[in-house]
């Protein structure tokens, strides 16, 4: 990990679209890991939102090395689940028929991977992942309300009819949705405390708080290098975790007591790292009894 890269960085990337705001980054960063995507993607994101989807885009590489190198996002909720029984998204001789709900930056995504059901009639659920090109034929983005967290950041619903796709080699559970949510958990996590490094630069918090923040990035260096589906991997991610909401009121405050631009961002979308936490929280727990723990 290139560290100067982070340290040395002391401007932002200006918003705009998020086509364009992800080919920027991408001239800065050039060809490099996922996680230091995730990093300096987070340290010239103006918003949280924008580090976010830095860390979200570095994650989609980390699933799918072979990634093309544009916005895509992963579809896999339907009807507010993620589980394979719940799903009728299908896949039927590398055409892809369903839909998918909650599809991030939707719009902008050049290119998106969708889990579907590809069993016999009858059969236990099996899943394939497929890749289709947004606006190939049979794919549509239905795009959908800005939320309250993160409006920067788009979101629609994918809708498929027989649209031709790519079928990506593995089980679409095991090797790519399943695994997803812990590369992304770290990817996004690792993209927010660095836009909170910058942040903390700018705006001159204390130089303890500063480097607390520097080993947490540190730490999310280490799990990087983990395989996502192992215990210890889930394990020292929880930890992870445990130190930035150790680290969230002196944030907090840190943020009161500056500038009201980051604050107010701050008060907006900081809860962004909470959404898949009881998700996190199981896996902690099968972890911790796999290990013995």
């Amino acid at each position: 990990m290139p560290w100067q890269n982070l340290l040395h960085t002391r401007d932002r990337l200006p918003a705009m679209s998020l086509e364009d705001w992800y080919a920027a980054l991408l001239e800065r960063v050039g060809d490099s890991t996922p996680l230091n995507l995730a990093l300096l993607g987070g340290r010239l994101a103006a918003t949280p939102g924008l580090a976010f989807l830095a860390g979200y885009q570095a994650a989609l590489r980390a699933l799918w090395p072979a990634a093309p190198h544009s916005l895509g996002a992963l579809c896999v909720t339907e009807n507010k689940s993620t589980r394979p029984a719940d799903m009728s998204t299908r896949l039927d001789e590398l055409h892809l028929s369903g839909r998918k709900d909650f599809v991030t930056a939707a719009e902008a995504a050049d290119w998106l991977l969708v889990v579907a059901r590809e069993e016999a009639a009858g059969a236990a659920p099996r899943l394939a992942m497929g890749v289709v090109r947004n606006g190939d034929p049979g794919v549509r983005i239905e795009p959908l309300p800005a939320l309250p967290l993160m409006p920067d950041i788009s979101h629609g619903r994918l809708h498929l009819d027989r649209a031709h796709c790519e079928r990506l080699p593995g089980d679409g559970w095991d090797a790519y949705a399943k695994p997803f949510r812990t590369i992304e958990d770290l990817h996004v996590l690792s993209a927010v405390c660095a836009w909170l490094y910058g942040v903390a630069q700018d705006s001159h918090w204390p130089r303890e708080l500063q480097l607390r923040l520097l080993g947490l990035l540190a730490g999310c260096a280490e799990v990087a290098r983990l395989c996502p589906s192992a215990a210890s991997c889930h394990l020292l991610l929880a930890g992870l975790f445990t130190q930035f909401a150790s680290l969230r009121a002196t944030v907090d405050a840190a943020m009161a007591s500056g500038p009201e631009e980051w604050n107010s961002l701050w008060q907006r979308d900081g809860k962004l790292l909470e959404i898949a936490r009881t998700a996190r929280e199981k896996r902690l727990e099968k972890a911790l009894a796999e290990l013995g723990l």
